[in-house]
């Protein structure tokens, strides 16, 4: 089974493909500073394999490609349009019960350790963020204060989606 969540002291600068740069980085920050005395909050990370389990659960690749292909990223109407589409693409998509399973397990063991009053913030870590070529930051949407296993869920869900706003897509192209 792919590794579909990991947390924190198991990341390092090394894994920017499979959790992203901001996760990367906070994997560094959390190995390196806690042990110094310095409060770093614990965390996880839902990896790119993931990702593209969901989309492969769901027969979501070919319907992405087929909107995204051949798009003309600066004729406005069009990205408006076939953003949304992608979008609701993802909406519909299920999570596999065995991710949905990996994701509220490492949620639980956080509220073991923070409390069951635990809020979280569930971003987008982009794999391509802060290299030479380009900077993701900001493209995709972050989601903050969120409480209870629906609530994560649903975040984690429409972070996915935001991979495809129209100033996402735009950027990419």
């Amino acid at each position: 089974m792919q590794e579909y969540v990991l947390w924190y002291q198991e990341l390092g600068m090394q894994d920017v493909p499979r959790v992203g740069g901001k996760n990367a980085s906070l994997g560094e920050m959390y190995q390196n500073l806690s042990s110094q005395g310095i409060l770093v909050p614990n965390g996880f990370a839902v990896t790119t394999a993931a990702y593209k389990y969901i989309l492969e659960a769901n027969g979501a690749w070919n319907k992405l490609h087929a909107l995204l292909d051949d798009i003309d990223p600066d004729n406005m109407s069009e990205l408006q349009q076939r953003g949304k589409a992608c979008r609701e693409i993802i909406y519909e998509c299920e999570i596999p019960q065995d991710l949905k399973d990996a994701i509220l397990r490492e949620y639980n063991h956080l509220k073991q350790e923070y409390g069951d009053d635990l809020c979280m913030a569930v971003r987008s870590s982009a794999t391509a963020e802060d290299s030479p070529e380009a900077s993701f930051a900001g493209q995709n949407d972050t989601y903050l204060n969120i409480s209870g296993e629906e609530a994560l869920l649903d975040a984690y869900k429409r972070c996915v989606a935001s991979n495809f706003t129209d100033r996402s897509i735009h950027y990419k192209y």
